[in-house]
Order: structure tokens, then C-alpha cells, then sequence
């Protein structure tokens, strides 16, 4: 039996039906926020993300799929989207729009060579958004307020913004210098990709997952007490705006995110989550400057996060947070002759063009066995087509949470079913999945159980 390959995952059944309500709460929230959606191609020029992530990060030296392609050009599935989105920015001229800032979201595929465990997977999904063209410490602020936004409008209640600044290209070099001078003595205790670290990119020292519970990294210099007068000023306008937006955050000086690309804020999202692990960080971004310009285009101010949808759903589960994910149908429709199924698939069609969720059988079950799926799918009403009430104009409908039936006109169907299904107050479902921290914007207190 062929298997999927190591890592990646089949979504099928009520996990895609979470999936799927969860993407679409983000594209009803960036949309709120002016965020357009982008899409770019999964695979890319293996030098995009060696040139733009940056050449000593893990991600390019241990986790890229890279592959030669028919034409002998060097390829690589794309390990995130920052990179693909600036690329896109840059060779369709987005900066030449008079519209600016550029606004964009996209929800897709990610890979990485890694190991799979828990929360991690070789293809990961991520969502993520970007804002090119904007230096200002709002658009800081707002990334950080739609993400965090997302998350609570899903339903999840304890979510802790990790925020730090890595500062301008003056302050980074200074904490950089800082980093080699206090390591240097006590390279040998650390591991071997951190001594090749050290001079390539000794930030990434800080994010080793081996040495992580070393003293030395605990005790490591911190970027703020490296940032120039200008970078603080900027850090703290960035808290001003989180404030005056009401998003509570902790300054957390061991953020520093795993790629080159960023300067000054950077950020971790966590949920607090039973069960979760230790590693409860849902999403995490930060600004980057120098990205665009690194690939060819002009200098351009960006700022941008990305989460992954897999650990999103995964703390959802966790939290036990009741989503109003649709699993029923509205009608079922049954028949016995051959007369009856093609009135059925004829029926089922006008009425599933007007709005409605409508389902028939294609097994070629008995009545019995008819009325059997039509409990399985939760039908709401059933419609039992009989050839002597269709030829008077006439359908059986039957309620089959009451079990009241009645036999009604077919050309009043559409008002009828439209009534007994978007009218009945004790179907529909007030209750606000996110715990009222939606201020009654969330999308979940319109669903019909």
C-alpha cells in the first residue's frame, strides 16, 4: 500500500470542516483590515531564500527541499512566504502603486527538511500577512493587533504577546560585536552548529534548541541594552500604539526569530494552552527592511507574521473551543423509482442553486436504508418524492427533529424551506464562540445549529 510521505498530513472529514472555518474567519478579519490575498508559487529560485533569509540560517542550511529541475535550474519549496510575497513585490513593481502601503495576506503550503513531531511537520500550512512600503510604528502595532485579533475571534482566551527590538543596522552590529566578544572564551561548550554560528550569524546562537537550557545563553547580552537612541524611541512608540490598541504584551529580550532578514521589533504570539507543550508560540514576525532591496528591488520598509494553521487548530482542539462548524444538511432527498431519482437530481440541483444544503442517495439503498443516511447526515427535513404527489405538484416534507410531516405545494418550496430553516429561534445558536472578545464582530453567533 502506497503511504504519504513522512511528515505530511491527510485533512479530510470534521478536522477539514474546522480547517476551513478557521481560514475563513482570517479572510474575514484581513478583509476587514484592508489585507489583500496573494498567492505565490510554492516553489522558487533555491537563490531567493539563500540571498533573502539569509545563508547561515537552519531553515537554508538544514531544511530546504531543493531539487534541480528539467532545465538545470536550482529550486526550492518554499520553507515560508515572506521571501516569495517581497519577490512578487519587487517583479510586478507593487512599489510604483500610488496605493501604499501594500497590504497582503496569503494561506498556503510550507516545507521543511525537519523532524516531525508534535505541532511540526515537514509540509506545514501557514497564514500569514505582510505590509510593504510602510516605516511606521502603527503598522508595527496593527500586525501585531490583526494577529492577535484572529486568535481570539477563533476562541482562544490567553494569548500573551512576546515583543522585543533587534533596532537598526548601527544597534545590531553593536549587539553583534557584543554577542562574538562574550561567547568567544566559551565557544567550546557550546555545540558544534553554534561554533560555526559565531561568526556567521552569532544571533542564531540564541535560538539553539541544543544548548538552550545553557547558562551561557540565559546570560547572554540583551538587544535592548544595545539599541542607539533613535531604535528606542521607535521600540517605544511601537508599546505606545499596542496600548492605545489594547494588546497586552510583555518586552521579552530573548526574541530574536529565527532569520536574518529582521530589524528592529520582533515578536512571538503564545496561547496558553493545557497540553499544549512548551512550545505554545501559535505565530511570530517582525519588521525587515532590507529584505527587498537584498533581491534586487528598491529599499522598501516591511513588516509582516505568519502562524501555522496546524498548531492553530491543535490549541483549539486542546482548548475544547466549541466552533460552529455546520455538520448537517438541510434536506435529504428520497425516492424508490428510477422516475423519482431523476426528479431528485433535478430537485437537488434548483435547490442547492438557491442556497441550500442538499444531499440524495447514490447507493442504491431502500427507503429504510435511505432514512439511515439521512440521519447520518443530521438531515433537518426530509423530502420523500413520490411519483403520485409529483404528478399533483405535491412533496412530503417532514421535519426530522419533530417528525411532523406535511405535504405541501412544489412551487412554494423554496419560501418553505426558507422559513422553517432561517426563521426557527430555537435553532439558531447565540452563543459567541470567542467569549464575547469579538465586541459582537465575530462571524460564529450567525450560525444555524
Amino acid at each position: 500500500m502506497i503511504q504519504k510521505p513522512k511528515g505530511c498530513n491527510d485533512i479530510y472529514g470534521r478536522e477539514a470542516k474546522i480547517w476551513k472555518y478557521v481560514e475563513s474567519i482570517i479572510d474575514a478579519t484581513m478583509e476587514k483590515y484592508n489585507y489583500t490575498y496573494i498567492r505565490t508559487p510554492i516553489f522558487e529560485s533555491t537563490e531567493l531564500f539563500h540571498r533573502g533569509i539569509g545563508e547561515s540560517t537552519d531553515i537554508v542550511t538544514k531544511e530546504t527541499y531543493d531539487f534541480v529541475d528539467r532545465g538545470g535550474r536550482n529550486m526550492t519549496l518554499r520553507p515560508e512566504g515572506t521571501a516569495g510575497v517581497c519577490r512578487s513585490y519587487v517583479e510586478n513593481k507593487m512599489y510604483g502603486d500610488p496605493n501604499q502601503p501594500v497590504k497582503v495576506y496569503y494561506n498556503g503550503t510550507m516545507y521543511r527538511y525537519e523532524r516531525p513531531q508534535s505541532g511540526r511537520d515537514r509540509e506545514l500550512t501557514q497564514f500569514g500577512m505582510e505590509v510593504l512600503g510602510s516605516d511606521d510604528p502603527l503598522s508595527d502595532a496593527e500586525v501585531i493587533s490583526l494577529a492577535v485579533n484572529i486568535y481570539k475571534m477563533l476562541g482562544l482566551k490567553e494569548i500573551k504577546v512576546n515583543i522585543n527590538s533587534l533596532g537598526d543596522k548601527e544597534s545590531r552590529d553593536m549587539y553583534r560585536k557584543a554577542l562574538i566578544d562574550y561567547f568567544k572564551p566559551h565557544i567550546g561548550e557550546l555545540c558544534e552548529d553554534c561554533q560555526t554560528r559565531l561568526e556567521k550569524n552569532p544571533l542564531r546562537i540564541l535560538d539553539c534548541k541544543v544548548d538552550a537550557d545553557n547558562e551561557l545563553l540565559k546570560n547572554a547580552p540583551k538587544t535592548i541594552d544595545y539599541l542607539n537612541d533613535e531604535s528606542r524611541r521607535r521600540f517605544e512608540t511601537v508599546k505606545d500604539y499596542l496600548d492605545i490598541l489594547q494588546i497586552k504584551y510583555e518586552v521579552n529580550p530573548n526574541i530574536v526569530r529565527g532569520l536574518d532578514y529582521y530589524n528592529h521589533t520582533v515578536f512571538e504570539i503564545e496561547a496558553k494552552v493545557e497540553g499544549f507543550g512548551s512550545n505554545n508560540v501559535l505565530g511570530g514576525g517582525g519588521r525587515y527592511n532590507h529584505l527587498c532591496s537584498e533581491i534586487g528591488g528598491p529599499e522598501t520598509p516591511c513588516i509582516g507574521f505568519a502562524s501555522g494553521i496546524g498548531r492553530l487548530v491543535m490549541a483549539l482542539e486542546l482548548e475544547k473551543v466549541e466552533l460552529p462548524i455546520v455538520e448537517d444538511i438541510d434536506l435529504f432527498l428520497m425516492y424508490v423509482n428510477e422516475d423519482e431519482k431523476k426528479y431528485a437530481a433535478y430537485l437537488a440541483q434548483e435547490l442547492r442553486m438557491a442556497g441550500f444544503i442538499v444531499d440524495t442517495e447514490y447507493t442504491g439503498r431502500g427507503l429504510k436504508g435511505q432514512f439511515k443516511q439521512a440521519d447520518r447526515l443530521n438531515a433537518k427535513y426530509i423530502a420523500v418524492l413520490n411519483s403520485e404527489d409529483l404528478d399533483n405538484n405535491e412533496i412530503k416534507i417532514k421535519n426530522n427533529k419533530t417528525k411532523e410531516e406535511e405535504i405541501i405545494s412544489l412551487d412554494v418550496l423554496i419560501y418553505y424551506l426558507d422559513e422553517k430553516l432561517n426563521t426557527g429561534s430555537e435553532d439558531i445558536d447565540d452563543e459567541c464562540s470567542c467569549g464575547g472578545e469579538c465586541d459582537g464582530e465575530c462571524h460564529c453567533h450567525h450560525h444555524h445549529e
